[in-house]
Formats: C-alpha cells, structure tokens, sequence
C-alpha cells in the first residue's frame, strides 16, 4: 500500500479510536452537570432537549461522522476477504443512525403515570435507534466471521459476545423499570462503543490480524523446512 494511502488509512481508523470514547465522555460530563437530569433513570438522547441540548445534539451528529470515516477505513483493511463488503457498510449505517439521531431530536421522557405524546421528529428519533444497536450487533458478528476466518480466536470470541450483549441490553432497556432506564442504556453503549474503540486502537497498532488469513503450522520431524517468503495469506504474529 503507498505510503499516502496507508497514512489515510490511519487517519480514517484513528477516527473510530476516538470518536466513540469522546461520544460517551460528552454525555458522561453532560448527565452530570445537566440541572435536575437523572442518569440513571434518563436516556443519553433527552441531553439534546433543554438549552444546552445542542451539545448532545453535535455529540450525536460528529459521532456518526466519525463512525462512517472509520468505515471507510476499515473497508481498507478488510479487502479482500469475508465480511469486506458487509462489515464497513454495517458500521457506516451505525454512523448515519448517529448522525439521525442528533438531527431528529428525541420526546422527553414521560414522568411516572404520564402519558406518551409522540411527535414526528422523536419517532424519527427512536427508528433511527435501529441502524445504531442492531447495525453495530450485526457488524461484530461480521467481524467475528472474519476472526474465525483469520484464525483470530479470542477476537472471534469478543466480537461474538458484543454482538450477543448489545441486543440483549437494548431490549432489557426497554422492559426495566424506569427508574433504571438510563443506567442500562449507558451500559449497552459502552459495550458497543467500546468493542469500536479496542478494535480500531488494535488495528491500528497491527492491521494483519484482520487483513489476511494466518497460516496453519503443523509441527515436522528431522530439519526445520526453510522460511516461505512468498506467503501473502499470512497473518503476523500469534494467532
């Protein structure tokens, strides 16, 4: 790869490695200043509500920016192989549900007895929920295929318990009581955004444990055979 595009590469990785710590830091620091907002019992989206709303509203919307440049990267690291074509574009509409989501602004949070008026623009909101979890759980399965396939075992085995875990957090978000609405929905974006981050940081620091299939080894009596120099499917390091 020339040397211009490797460093594009990077840039477009580096992306993934900081835009998902800096989206939970913004709405960490933002629950916690916010007057009379409830982490525990009120959603991420309603921090784009209110006067400083806009704050949450660019976290969501440079976020997905940022998650479609990773995207894009990571299109470059994959190809060619499984999961080249269907992991990048599963990322890229995780981004564009970000950048969704911060346009259309979500409805408050109904108090306790209250009743849910819905507005066109916080239905929009809550589809745009969709392409964000169940596109990131699809794409670490993607992801988890390409381990296997790259001999990757441990990376196979966190990509696959991410994809699990989301879901099934998504979904408890919803039927928990409300007073613990907001913690469980903190929980399941730090452990998708988190599985963003590690694997933009590790592929950064070695893009061949995901670019190219490792070589079994089998073990030979009598001399070790001579190097293969010519081995373009070869992954470095341990599998």
């Amino acid at each position: 790869m020339p040397a211009a595009r490797r460093r594009q590469t990077q840039i477009m990785l580096t992306c993934g490695a900081a835009g998902a710590p800096l989206f939970v830091i913004t709405f960490l620091i933002e629950g916690t200043a916010r007057s009379g907002y409830n982490a525990e019992r009120h959603t991420v989206s309603t921090l784009s509500l209110g006067a400083g709303g806009w704050i949450q509203i660019v976290n969501f919307v440079l976020t997905g920016i940022l998650m479609t440049l990773f995207a894009a990267g990571l299109r470059r690291v994959l190809h060619p192989g499984p999961g080249s074509a269907w992991g990048p574009a599963l990322v890229t509409a995780y981004g564009a549900g970000l950048v969704l989501a911060g346009v259309f602004v979500t409805d408050p949070d109904p108090e306790p007895g209250q009743i849910i008026h819905h507005t066109w623009h916080g239905i929009v909101h809550d589809l745009a929920s969709l392409p964000v979890f169940l596109g990131l759980s699809v794409a670490c399965l993607v992801i988890a295929r390409r381990f296997l396939w790259c001999r990757r075992a441990g990376w196979a085995a966190y990509s696959l318990l991410t994809a699990v875990a989301i879901p099934a957090l998504f979904v408890a978000t919803g039927a928990a009581s409300p007073n613990v609405t907001g913690l469980i929905q903190r929980i399941t974006i730090v452990t998708g955004w988190a599985w963003i981050t590690i694997l933009s940081i590790a592929l950064l620091a070695r893009p061949a444990i995901i670019a190219q299939r490792a070589s079994s080894r089998k073990a030979h009596p009598g001399p070790a055979a001579p190097a293969r120099t010519t081995n373009p499917a070869n992954c470095e390091g341990p599998a």
